[in-house]
């Protein structure tokens, strides 16, 4: 039986509204979705969580119940946006997926009053590995009306091996038998976000050193069936400069395990981790 979510919002340093839906009982705790996600997406992995923590979802910007991205967006407004549900929910524990998780790892080296960050797969670039030259194309299709095109580019090439092997029209084939009706809509109305996320995370290629100065324990988890090319390397990167951290890998899960068929064995995973003392 699912438990009820109630949405609130708080308004972010530049005015902007923040949405947030929150369940459950004990401890707070953010969740922080990635790219082309938002708070529906991680209902199921908040239900699981629900027993032991409070667990506050954010509707991040540019998502329905959000304001818009808006000028001069950056990772700057990402954590002003954390801030603010963090100071209104008084939560000291944050999870973050993919893009989610670059968005917590970045609030952490900024806000002490994180005391327990765990990160699965973040959207972490070293070395490059993370591209960005596919976003003008991206952009071209958007613009063209055409965002099928536009999300088989992104998939390509920020995909596992198996999909960076496809040509486009394939990849756009596949895409529209997958995704269709309500789900498809959320996929393109999220489609230019995502555009202006990757390129912060181009931006902030090579800027893990900056994660020395991130004082909470940190729990950088990793799925076995991702093969993402990036997450080897700076799931690395990350150990090697986080003060205090450890690895956590899913081998049964992919690259989206939290929200799709690993809620649970996330879900427990955190559990262990945020009641350790």
């Amino acid at each position: 039986m699912l438990t009820t979510s109630t949405v609130r919002t708080v308004r972010s340093a530049d005015g902007t509204t923040i949405a947030y839906h929150t369940t459950g009982g004990g401890p707070d705790l953010l969740i922080v979705p990635g790219a082309l996600s938002d708070a529906a997406d991680f209902a199921g992995l908040a239900e699981a969580l629900a027993s032991t923590f409070t667990v506050h979802t954010v509707q991040r910007r540019g998502r329905r119940g959000s304001g818009p991205l808006g000028p001069g967006y950056g990772i700057e407004a990402e954590c002003a946006d954390l801030a603010a549900v963090r100071a209104a929910t008084g939560a000291r524990y944050v999870f973050g997926h993919s893009f989610g998780g670059l968005v917590a790892l970045e609030a952490a080296r900024r806000d002490r009053h994180i005391t327990k960050l765990a990160v699965y797969e973040p959207g972490v670039s070293v070395d490059g590995l993370i591209p960005t030259d596919w976003i003008p194309s991206a952009r071209r299709f958007l613009a063209q009306g055409r965002p099928i095109d536009a999300f088989a580019t992104f998939s390509i090439a920020t995909g596992p091996r198996a999909a960076r092997r496809n040509p486009r029209w394939l990849m756009a084939t596949i895409l529209r038998l997958v995704f269709r009706g309500e789900k498809r809509a959320k996929i393109v109305e999220l489609l230019e976000p995502a555009l202006h996320e990757h390129a912060e995370v181009g931006r902030l290629d090579d800027s893990y050193p900056h994660y020395r100065a991130v004082s909470a324990d940190v729990l950088l988890m990793t799925g076995g069936r991702s093969d993402l090319a990036h997450v080897g390397p700076s799931t690395t990167r990350l150990a090697e400069v986080l003060p205090s951290s450890r690895v956590q890998a899913f081998p049964k899960l992919d690259h989206f395990g939290p929200h799709h068929r690993g809620e649970a064995e996330v879900a427990a995973a955190l559990t262990t981790f945020l009641r350790e003392t």
